[in-house]
């Protein structure tokens, strides 16, 4: 028989570790949900020409690492490689922005692809939580954005991560820093690939994290210095907001991130606990990706965090996440007719809100027991015949010892009012 194993550059998320990610979501997503942004869910493919568009068709993650396929039909399309894409199409196509209350906010979770060379925090299928705010030009909605990512981040206890953050410009004042940038670049020794990527969008080239690349760009024109007034207006307003809130950060006159759409203020959160693949989340401004991909002008903000990477993060800092109990009771059954009496005490306390749990196949009392032990609930209930008799079952916590007898007729109450 074949052994069948989860494919290469992916993994599973399996019990106990899956409830650390389903934190870490559940932390990203509360400041979000605080904040008036809506869920929005997209399908896991898109078409290719969405991301070619969208993300760019200079970058890695078009020309080497989207998974795409080729329908019956004919249509081409692509495991979605990120999510802003997509949820720009999803509100275009749905008309959210025609509904008259802008920004449209919306927040997402989900899995993403992308063929990449796997590694520790550099998976093929990863997980992450997004947000996007859809339709103004304010800076308030970054300095937003950037703060509940922050916040979010600390409410898991994290303290070892750093922000930083650049401008990009705009459509005014880029063109100038691009044209420079390109005569620049065109003097320097680089391979063909990067020396193609110079014609179509230089600023990829100060993304190229090889040390031979980097040694070369020491003295590259920086986008700060060619940035228009009202680029650097807003800029200084983002600055000023996140200053204002507590929200440390470091100016990065290099950072640039690595999807085509940005315009503006760009921003990635760091850890330097994570080695080579330190960040653990970020975004920006994307003014003109609305009409990239056959929409109107519609400024927008976001950004992206890694459940993967967070968690990795977590890790390094060595915070263990206080964890809600998956088993809060365990009852024991010990014969046919108290098993079919627990069986509906522990149906009647899980509809209550009590997390509960039975053993099941018939176990017996100290197999049953070392289950009960293992389930990491603070109760057990037993239930025997002698108790059924005496209209009784044997309250156990697990901690002390101590067994006390409740009347069947009480136990829901009681258990409830010892978990409170």
């Amino acid at each position: 028989m074949t052994t069948f194993k989860a494919p290469k550059g992916t993994y599973d998320l399996l019990p106990p570790d899956s409830a650390r990610y389903l934190a870490v979501r559940e932390a990203i997503a509360a400041p979000l949900r605080r904040s008036g942004y809506g869920y929005v869910e997209t399908p896991g493919f898109e078409s290719v020409e969405l991301f070619a568009r969208g993300v760019g068709e200079s970058t890695d993650i078009v020309t080497k690492e989207m998974y795409t396929l080729t329908t019956k039909g004919g249509d081409e399309l692509a495991l979605r490689p990120e999510g802003t894409a997509s949820v720009l199409r999803s509100a275009l196509e749905a008309s959210l922005h025609k509904a008259g209350n802008l920004p449209v906010k919306l927040w997402y979770s989900g899995s993403y692809y992308r063929y990449e060379r796997p590694q520790k925090g550099r998976y093929r299928h990863f997980s992450q939580v997004g947000a996007e705010a859809l339709g103004t030009e304010d800076p308030t909605l970054d300095a937003e954005l950037i703060i509940l990512a922050y916040d979010a981040y600390r409410s898991l206890g994290l303290t070892g991560f750093r922000l930083l953050l650049n401008s990009l410009g705009d459509r005014t004042c880029r063109p100038v820093y691009r044209a420079a940038l390109q005569d620049f670049l065109r003097g320097l020794d680089l391979d063909e690939d990067t020396r193609a990527r110079i014609e179509i969008n230089p600023l990829r080239v100060l993304d190229d994290k090889r040390e031979s690349v980097q040694r070369q760009l020491a003295g590259a024109p920086m986008m700060r210095d060619h940035l228009c007034e009202e680029c650097k207006a807003f800029h200084e307003e983002v600055r000023a907001l996140l200053t204002e809130a507590g929200v440390p950060f470091e100016d990065d006159p290099r950072l640039v991130r690595g999807l085509d759409y940005y315009t503006r203020t760009t921003f990635e959160f760091v850890h330097d606990g994570l080695g080579s693949q330190s960040a653990i989340g970020g975004g920006g401004r994307y003014d003109g990706l609305s009409e990239m991909i056959g929409g109107p002008a519609l400024p927008s903000v976001g950004w992206a965090l890694g459940v993967d990477r967070t968690v990795l993060a977590l890790e390094a800092e060595g915070i263990e996440l206080e964890l809600p109990a998956a088993t809060e009771l365990f009852a024991v059954p010990i014969g046919d007719e108290a098993r079919r009496r627990l069986f509906r005490l522990v149906t009647e306390l899980r509809r209550e809100g009590v997390a509960a749990d039975l053993a099941y196949g018939g176990k017996g009392m100290k197999n049953a027991m070392k289950s009960a032990n293992r389930s990491g609930a603070r109760f057990a209930l037993l239930l025997g015949e002698r108790d059924l008799a005496e209209g009784v079952a044997q309250l156990k916590d697990l901690d002390s010892g101590e067994q006390t007898a409740l009347p069947l007729g009480r136990v829901v109450a009681e258990v409830r009012a010892k978990l409170r």
